[in-house]
């Protein structure tokens, strides 16, 4: 009786707690295993969280880049204007330039005030940013550019005297380029979340069946001991009928 009222208690346990597995006792290897198999998938969550705010990092480096671009690009058609000396006066090129300062200065400000939770992205004060996208917390780089007008080499830019429109030409492509790859860059996180999730569905799915109850074979299983105590406990009583039934011919 004592060890069914044991093994009735387990199977209960099992099923009340959902896991066949509640304490070493139960199954020390399989609970080794199961506490591994936790930390993975727990690793592979975090390191998919952390993708994805590398990638809302790179979404706010890729406005600050959109902005300069589109100043750089207004300044490239000043430029050829102001390439147009047979029509436009000294005067109309110094307006020109007034413009093109305002620009310049505002590719400064986004290059210098870009930043994520404080981190100035643009300015190149950042180096590499390396991202732990995996268990091990290990992961990959996202690499920053450097936008300031010193670093685009137009930081003495002026129409009013000799000018380079393929010094523009070169800042436009810089830019370009950087966008590409923090483009690439994010797509490459996409691509590491998606590892991740569905190893961490996977790794989840191996540690539930090594400590997940079983509900239809513990239910089985209980209803099968109810049985076999009800079994005992009629045997017991036909026992001790039997027995009494024997005293009662000596008396």
């Amino acid at each position: 009786m004592a060890i069914s009222g044991i093994q009735s208690q387990t199977d209960y346990t099992a099923l009340v707690s959902g896991k066949k597995i509640n304490s070493a006792a139960d199954d020390a290897a399989g609970m080794a295993i199961a506490n591994k198999l936790e930390s993975q998938s727990k690793g592979l969550s975090v390191g998919s969280s952390n993708a994805q705010t590398g990638q809302d990092l790179l979404k706010v480096a890729d406005g600050g880049l959109s902005s300069i671009q589109d100043s750089l690009q207004r300044i490239r058609e000043l430029s050829v204007q102001a390439s147009n000396t047979a029509i436009y006066s000294s005067g109309d090129i110094r307006s020109m330039q007034q413009e093109i300062d305002g620009l310049k200065q505002s590719i400064q400000d986004v290059a210098k005030g870009t930043s994520f939770n404080t981190m100035k992205l643009l300015d190149g004060s950042m180096a590499d940013l390396n991202l732990a996208t995996n268990p091990q917390g290990g992961g990959m780089k996202i690499q920053m550019v450097n936008s300031t007008l010193e670093s685009l080499g137009i930081a003495d830019y002026n129409v009013t005297g000799n000018f380079n429109i393929k010094d523009i030409d070169d800042a436009i492509k810089k830019v370009s380029d950087a966008r590409s790859s923090l483009g690439a860059q994010s797509n490459a996180l996409t691509h590491t979340i998606n590892i991740n999730d569905y190893s961490a569905y996977n790794t989840t799915a191996s540690k539930s069946k090594i400590e997940d109850t079983d509900y239809a074979k513990e239910v089985t299983e209980q209803k099968k001991n109810e049985v076999l105590d009800k079994y005992r406990i009629f045997n017991i009583k036909a026992q001790a009928e039997s027995e009494a039934s024997i005293l009662r011919l000596f008396q």
